[in-house]
């Protein structure tokens, strides 16, 4: 008998260098599928936002109902939003990953704590809506203004800077809390001098991930501090304020007769100030990284 014919070897083999290139190309179809979609849209707004993108749409203040003239108080309303809610949120955020990182001790409580602040990030944004304007609109009687606007949306965004900032600051090595301590630095001038700026990078992704999330939501500050109309610019935190996302959906829904190239100027100029935040974090996050040493 011949016991060759038993063999439990493959006829064909395939290599391993095979084997890689064909998940490689795998990835790269996958990449190129997600991306592609992303690309046409902004090409799309840009082709039909641009044709309404002038100085006087800029810097002007609407008129005609909103169909002529330009988002000035939109532009201005939305950036003290963002500042607000940076002002308010990135302090808290980082402060308090760095307490469950370096300071809270791993028991129920703390994990208790994680799972609140993971299952805090999922909430819609509708509901931080009503939360804000039941606690600072009614409550504290701060009214439609941008600073109940402002901490509605720093609530919103400190889950997900408390989740980076723990994330980032886990990531760093523990040999250099060691080396920080046994040179006679405290815990908190070792995490000032050394463990932060280690951190860095992941900790201004998540800063970013979070003031994007804020700078695009419609409904907290629907309920808080975004007003239809604003013929001026707002003088104080206690001033009710226009803002480019509600501004996109008044002029796209509640206003018959609004030319196209408004409707797509406006969420372009959005979408630019969004990129230019990437942008910035990029340049941060780059510099960092040159800095680290792990």
């Amino acid at each position: 008998m011949n016991l060759s014919s038993y063999s439990k070897e493959p006829k064909f083999r395939i290599s391993r260098n095979l084997i890689q290139e064909i998940g490689f190309m795998g990835i790269r179809l996958i990449t190129v599928i997600t991306i592609f979609p992303i690309l046409a849209i902004v090409v799309f707004i840009a082709i039909k936002g641009i044709p309404a993108i002038s100085w006087e749409f800029l810097t002007a203040m609407p008129r005609d109902g909103m169909r002529a003239g330009g988002i000035l108080p939109a532009i201005v309303g939305t950036l003290y939003l963002m500042v607000g809610t940076a002002t308010i949120s990135i302090p808290l955020g980082i402060a308090a990953g760095i307490y469950l990182a370096e300071y809270a001790p791993d028991n129920l409580w703390t994990r208790l704590i994680r799972i609140a602040i993971i299952s805090l990030a999922g909430i819609p944004s509708v509901v931080y809506g009503l939360f804000g304007l039941g606690l600072f609109v009614l409550f504290f009687e701060f009214g439609i203004s941008i600073l109940s606007a402002a901490l509605t949306l720093s609530i919103m965004t400190l889950p997900v800077i408390i989740s980076t900032s723990e994330e980032a600051l886990r990531s760093v090595p523990y040999k250099f809390r060691v080396i920080g301590i046994s040179l006679g630095g405290t815990q908190w001038q070792t995490i000032r001098k050394v463990i932060l700026p280690q951190a860095l990078p992941g900790i201004v992704t998540g800063i970013i991930l979070g003031l994007e999330r804020a700078v695009g939501e419609t409904a907290p500050i629907l309920f808080t501090g975004a007003t239809f109309f604003l013929p001026h610019l707002p003088s104080s935190p206690l001033d009710a304020t226009m803002a480019l996302p509600y501004h996109i959906y008044v002029i796209s829904t509640q206003i018959p007769g609004m030319p196209i190239t408004i409707q797509y100027g406006t969420v372009l100029v959005l979408l630019v100030i969004v990129l230019a935040m990437d942008v910035i974090a990029s340049v941060i996050r780059s510099r960092a990284r040159a800095k680290r040493q792990w």
